[in-house]
């Protein structure tokens, strides 16, 4: 049994950019979820572009920087791949990619059509809030799987 590990001092970059860019990433996804919960329950326009935005400008540059990093610390480990932590990060990132950029074309589809039709994004904003709720859950899924590391 393993108390303590000690990383090489290089390893330490790629683990803060991983490290950082999901703490960003999820940031950004509890902020988009808020407000389109909040255009949800009011009709905003506003706020379903001020989620658009956020996903395109926030989440998805997180997404990449989080994903760079964690195949950067990966390639530098060699951890090996039936460790379950790692294939539970596997599978929430790549499944997570595609619910969200099919969440942000979504909310962009909403914000196109509030702002020609206001109130507010209609069901293509509640879909896009739903998608961004079960990827907050799945995220958080992973943290654990992380700070955890189930065998």
């Amino acid at each position: 049994m393993t108390i303590a590990l000690v990383r090489p001092d290089d390893w330490n970059f790629p683990l803060l950019l991983h490290v950082a860019g999901a703490m960003l990433l999820v940031g950004a996804l509890v902020t988009v979820a808020a407000l389109l919960l909040l255009a949800w329950r009011g009709d905003s326009p506003r706020l379903v572009r001020l989620g658009f935005r956020t996903l395109l400008i926030a989440a998805i540059p997180s997404y990449v920087l989080m994903r760079v990093g964690a195949e950067w610390i990966n390639s530098k480990e060699n951890i090996p791949d039936e460790a379950a932590w790692i294939g539970i990060g596997y599978i929430t990132a790549d499944a997570g990619l595609l619910l969200l950029l099919v969440s942000t074309i979504l909310a962009g589809l909403a914000s196109r059509k509030a702002r020609r039709e206001p109130p507010g994004g209609g069901r293509l904003a509640r879909i896009a809030a739903v998608l961004t709720l079960l990827l907050v859950a799945a995220y958080v899924v992973a943290i654990w799987a992380m700070t955890a590391k189930p065998s």
